[in-house]
């Protein structure tokens, strides 16, 4: 995924002058990312050990996370910023890539500034993707003194995907946690049962935390803020300075009254 060929000037490739141009017009974009993209990212790179086939595949203009066995992670960042050409561009590209893994539905990110859900959207057309859902992403400096809850306790990370589902693990099916650096598996445990779940990974000084979830005949107890909560003051007490996570609207007044403030957010463009 090369940069494009926009001049014929010389009769057939551009000059060198020009395609240092164009890199450097494509890479000056990646000013543009949105707090916690780089933990995301590498954070895809640790689930892929887990799951067969996947990988995290990298390009001047995106990075897709290909998980033939795994749905929802079939995802790709834009990394300029966002340009309905460009974006178009980018999904001719990762096309074939997601299909010769088998994996027939992705999503494009194109990320944002806007810090509100209902702002408009900086891209009105990708050709060949229809638009879909947008996830704010949200940050918080993390002080001093959070607190840990001892019903938390780190499982895998499928473990913890299924209690944020809709399936309750009983407490003696747990697993032991996976053992890769930086990620960590967690699941809240309510009368014998993981009940609400969710998974983190450190990088450097922050952490990016994801799925958060709780079974819904749990839900509306406080569980899922016993659970952030639980989260945020173990990334601190392990030298995260920042948090970072991605919120539907639903989420969205949990993250802001433990202090999280949005600051920007993902339009997502759905291949199907």
């Amino acid at each position: 995924m090369g940069t494009p060929d926009q001049s014929r000037a010389t009769g057939s490739t551009l000059s060198a002058s020009v395609k240092s141009k164009e890199l450097y017009k494509e890479m000056s974009s990646y000013a543009t990312a949105l707090p916690g993209q780089d933990t995301l990212i590498a954070c895809w790179r640790s689930l892929a050990k887990l799951s067969p086939g996947a990988r995290v595949v990298k390009s001047t203009v995106a990075v897709a996370a290909v998980f033939p066995s795994w749905a929802p992670l079939n995802n790709a960042i834009m990394l300029p910023a966002a340009d309905g050409a460009l974006a178009a561009k980018a999904a001719s590209q990762l096309t074939p890539v997601f299909a010769d893994a088998g994996v027939d539905t992705w999503a494009l990110w194109l990320s944002s500034r806007a810090t509100d859900l209902d702002a408009p959207d900086e891209v009105q057309a990708v050709d060949g993707l229809t638009r879909d859902t947008t996830t704010l992403v949200m940050q918080k400096v993390l002080p001093h003194g959070l607190r840990r809850h001892a019903g938390v306790i780190r499982t895998s990370v499928a473990a913890a995907t299924r209690a944020a589902g809709d399936e309750p693990v009983a407490v003696a099916d747990l697993p032991e946690p996976d053992g890769l650096p930086g990620l960590d598996a967690w699941a809240l445990v309510y009368d014998r049962f993981a009940v609400a779940g969710a998974w983190s990974f450190l990088h450097g000084t922050e952490c990016g935390i994801y799925s958060l979830g709780t079974h819904p005949d749990w839900r509306r107890r406080g569980l899922a803020r016993t659970l952030m909560e639980h989260v945020l003051a173990d990334a601190q007490h392990r030298g995260a300075r920042t948090a970072t996570l991605q919120s539907t609207r639903m989420g969205q007044p949990l993250y802001e009254s433990l202090g999280l403030e949005p600051v920007g957010r993902y339009e997502e463009w759905i291949f199907q």
